[in-house]
């Protein structure tokens, strides 16, 4: 594929086309019209003329024999180009000719009226006109050579001033286009001038109606880049701010380990080694999650998903792969309701909420799954029977990296914070409140059915 036009000379050649296209239809249309315009002209002239000598040869027939010759004498006229000189032929009704101009017809037959004859290896365009007796017949003719070439001459000089004016249309054109795409070179200037740090909106208020929707679109994406790298810059510094004191510890451990001579020493800071790496894995794991979830704007490919299935599968994992298995319980509805979702995505959700519970409570504390519909709205929960958390606290939940005062659990404050955009990316909202007979709740609820 060749490179893209540019938008202002295919607009020019756009336009330049269709004015010359109507140009040419106006002019041959002028042109037509004055050629039939100056045709009539000259028949009305043969008209006049022919009158004029029918009354001449009916009231002065003494004038008729010198009336060629004095036709042919006169003077005035040398400086036409083209002289449509009349030629005629006055007859009786035997065909006795009275009087003939020099080139003019010899006989004066026909029919009258308007007629085309031929003779003296020329055509000629003819006026027949008699005498109410029948006694008197006036032949008058012209050229129709000379009438085509005056037609054309005139009709030229009448779409004359079209073809003149047509480079100035054009050139008005050139610069009324330019004129009329500034605002949008002056929008590509302000974009180009822009430093790459800058990704505020493109103001709209003096871009033409027609940009609108491409200004519009350009402020869609600036919005959607500047969020991007936000979550760059906030993963970035998230990362080196949590990462900093796992690490650390891990280090101390390995120096510990390095340093001492006793096995039982060394073999308790070799397992807070791992136990420290360990943590630190998890932490990469949820950051990586995070950055991988906050560029979605929804999920990419919906499919049903059955929240009871989903819980069943959770409930059976939680079980088999934490020592508090015999605490974990489940309240799920049968058969569940489905959602619009991502089953994957739904299951880290859910497996978050449980190792949330299971990490913040003590044990023997029991953890129940909850999967059903209430009022018409299909939920996933994860409710536990401890103590609660404060009320103040509830709001800050939900943040990145926030853990509660009083946790003295282990983790990195992100498993809400990726439960919370998972449910925005399935059009859910995530609930987490203290229930009024003891214990806590962090629930997944869809505003209505899907499937």
């Amino acid at each position: 594929m060749g490179a893209p036009s540019s938008l202002r000379r295919r607009l020019l050649l756009l336009v330049s086309v269709a004015t010359l296209l109507v140009w040419a239809l106006a002019g041959a249309l002028s042109y037509r019209q004055a050629r039939h315009d100056v045709n009539e002209l000259m028949d009305a002239q043969l008209a006049q003329s022919a009158a004029l000598l029918l009354a001449q040869a009916t009231h002065a027939p003494e004038y008729l024999d010198d009336l060629a010759a004095e036709i042919a004498s006169l003077r005035g006229d040398g400086k036409r180009r083209n002289r449509l000189m009349l030629e005629f032929v006055v007859a009786r009704a035997d065909g006795a000719v009275l009087a003939r101009s020099p080139h003019g017809p010899a006989r004066a037959d026909g029919e009258p009226g308007y007629m085309d004859v031929a003779y003296g290896e020329e055509q000629w365009r003819g006026l027949l006109l008699v005498t109410a007796s029948g006694d008197l017949r006036i032949l008058v003719t012209q050229s129709i050579r000379l009438r085509d070439k005056e037609a054309y001459e005139i009709a030229t000089k009448t779409v004359l001033p079209l073809v003149l004016f047509m480079p100035l249309l054009l050139g008005l054109i050139y610069f009324s286009v330019r004129r009329g795409l500034k605002p949008l070179d002056d929008l590509a200037g302000e974009v180009a001038a822009r430093s790459p740090e800058n990704l505020q909106a493109l103001p709209e208020t003096r871009t033409p109606r027609e940009a609108r929707p491409l200004v519009g679109a350009l402020n869609r994406l600036l919005l959607r880049l500047g969020g991007a790298l936000e979550n760059e810059r906030r993963f970035t510094a998230d990362a080196a701010h949590e990462l900093r004191t796992p690490l650390a510890a891990v280090r101390v451990q390995a120096q510990v380990a390095q340093a001492t001579p006793d096995a039982a020493a060394r073999g308790h800071a070799l397992a807070q080694v791992v136990a420290g790496t360990d943590r630190a894995t998890r932490l990469v794991e949820q950051l990586l999650r995070l950055a991988r979830l906050d560029p979605l704007a929804r999920v990419p490919e919906p499919r049903p998903v059955d929240l009871a299935a989903l819980a069943r599968d959770a409930l059976a994992a939680a079980r088999e792969g934490s020592p508090r298995g015999a605490d974990i319980g489940g309240e799920i509805a049968d058969p569940g309701p489905t959602v619009a979702g991502d089953a994957d995505l739904l299951a880290v959700a859910l497996r978050n909420l449980i190792d949330n519970a299971l990490r913040y409570t003590e044990a023997g504390v029991p953890v129940t799954v909850v999967a059903g519909c209430e009022h018409g709205e299909p939920f996933v929960a994860v409710r536990d029977a401890g103590a609660g958390v404060p009320a103040e606290e509830l709001p800050k939940l939900i943040e990145r990296f926030y853990r509660g005062r009083e946790s003295t659990a282990e983790g990195s404050g992100l498993g809400l914070a990726i439960v919370r955009r998972i449910a925005e990316l399935h059009g859910a909202r995530l609930e987490v409140e203290n229930l009024a007979g003891g214990g806590f709740v962090a629930r997944l609820r869809w505003r209505q059915p899907r499937g």
